[in-house]
């Protein structure tokens, strides 16, 4: 198999969780440029369909499915009418995400529920019921997690705190490592991503607070691009990452190099 075929993603679905904006537009833009059928999900239906019609003009394939996630009978709401359309799903980003800024000794315990229903626990569910669905049934399938190295380390103590958004990035980044062990015996594969800084609407309030800060902070001496994040994403939904399970890539600038 030629390299360009190892990054080919042609005839495959690929669900992408929080795939309006953001982290999630830009894998989405890379799967779609190697051929990926795309599902595309999160709450608000106008701006998915706004995203779609950007893929579509590129040629791509979309299917655009709004569901809450942090909700968790929306997961196999969402399942069921993937496999009824489509039939099969191949590739499962769980990009879809939540913030909240607080210090830990003032953190509200709905803002903690808030974060870790939709960071951790809408992830596990959605994760089983597609691969109950899907990725069991045909001994196949690649699970992309979107961590943060806000699971790998703790904050600048210069920047607010964000003490449930690390608690369930971290919670992700053995919730990875597990499932990968535990379901290699089905031919699945679960990797992760670890994002450093990238412009986006959940970062917008901390770039705008602290930029020089994780900059200076950062070797590479900048934020994330728009392009930064596609390679990695597409390395690990492909083939290319064929004997690769349970790792964790930071994406970040060198911040956890250090």
């Amino acid at each position: 198999m030629s390299v360009k075929d190892l990054f080919n993603l042609k005839d495959r679905v690929a669900i992408i969780t929080g795939g309006s904006r953001g982290l999630g537009l830009q894998i989405a833009e890379a799967y779609a440029e190697q051929g990926a059928r795309l599902i595309l999900t999160a709450r608000k239906a106008e701006a998915l369909h706004e995203t779609a019609n950007h893929l579509e003009a590129q040629g791509a394939e979309v299917l655009v499915l709004p569901s809450d996630l942090s909700k968790p009978e929306s997961a196999p709401i969402l399942v069921k009418q993937i496999m009824d359309t489509w039939g099969q799903i191949d590739i499962l980003v769980n990009n879809a995400g939540t913030t909240w800024g607080a210090p830990a000794e003032d953190h509200p315990i709905d803002a903690w529920h808030k974060v870790i229903d939709l960071n951790l626990t809408g992830i596990f569910v959605l994760t089983q019921a597609v691969a109950k669905a899907a990725m069991i049934p045909t001994k196949k399938g690649v699970i992309v997690n979107v961590a943060s190295i806000a699971g790998l380390k703790g904050n600048n103590p210069k920047m607010m705190g964000t003490l449930a958004y690390n608690t369930s990035k971290g919670g992700l980044v053995n919730f990875t490592r597990a499932l990968a062990s535990e379901w290699a015996k089905y031919g699945i594969r679960v990797n992760a991503l670890a994002p450093g800084y990238f412009p986006t609407k959940m970062t917008k309030g901390t770039l705008e607070a602290a930029q020089d800060i994780i900059e200076a902070a950062t070797p590479l001496g900048r934020v994330g691009g728009p392009e930064d994040l596609k390679g990695a994403a597409l390395l690990l939904g492909s083939d290319a990452s064929a004997f690769m399970t349970g790792q964790i890539i930071a994406v970040d600038g060198g911040v956890t190099a250090i």
